[in-house]
């Protein structure tokens, strides 16, 4: 079946809710977070994929939403920094990067969060590696050592090289 180029209807599971809007095909997952669905938390940063602040989760899955169209979406399970925290109680990782100061001006915490619990999860979480796997997800402000020293917190509270979402 064909849809567009006009607007068509995306039905999106957004954060555990199933949400409803009118998008055109083109519309990037990006986009439709921020403008359609005011979940403003995910960041517009380079627009290009080169800098890790749009990063959410596609079916558990890093993605950066900015290079994501919306409409390939549909039938999977998306998570924001909104989706994170267990209503007022903060993720683990949340908690870890307040703790450890790993932001300045904060542009750039919800892809470094959504990042950081999901290279645990995937199983990158020996030192050397969460360098690596987090060199996607930049900071203008430099803050790399706090952010990597609140994920080694979360790995070493949660029983080591694997920590669970």
């Amino acid at each position: 079946m064909v849809r567009g180029p006009d607007e068509v209807e995306v039905r999106l599971r957004v954060n555990g809710e199933i949400r409803r809007l009118s998008i055109e095909p083109r519309v990037s997952l990006l986009d439709a977070l921020r403008d359609r669905l005011d979940l403003h938390g995910t960041k517009k940063g380079c627009n290009q994929g080169a800098c890790g602040a749009c990063t959410v989760w596609v079916d558990r899955r890093r993605v950066l939403a900015c290079l994501t169209l919306a409409i390939s979406c549909e039938n999977r399970e998306i998570t924001t920094i909104e989706g994170l925290a267990d209503g007022d109680v903060l993720h683990p990782m949340q908690e870890a990067f307040l703790d450890a100061d790993a932001f300045q001006c904060g542009y750039c915490t919800p892809g470094q969060i959504m990042s950081a619990v999901a290279l645990l999860a995937e199983g990158h979480a020996g030192d050397d590696e969460i360098k690596e796997w987090m060199s996607g997800n930049l900071c203008r402000c430099a803050a790399y050592p706090h952010i990597r020293a609140a994920i080694r917190r979360v790995r070493d509270e949660q029983g080591g090289d694997r920590a669970a979402h």
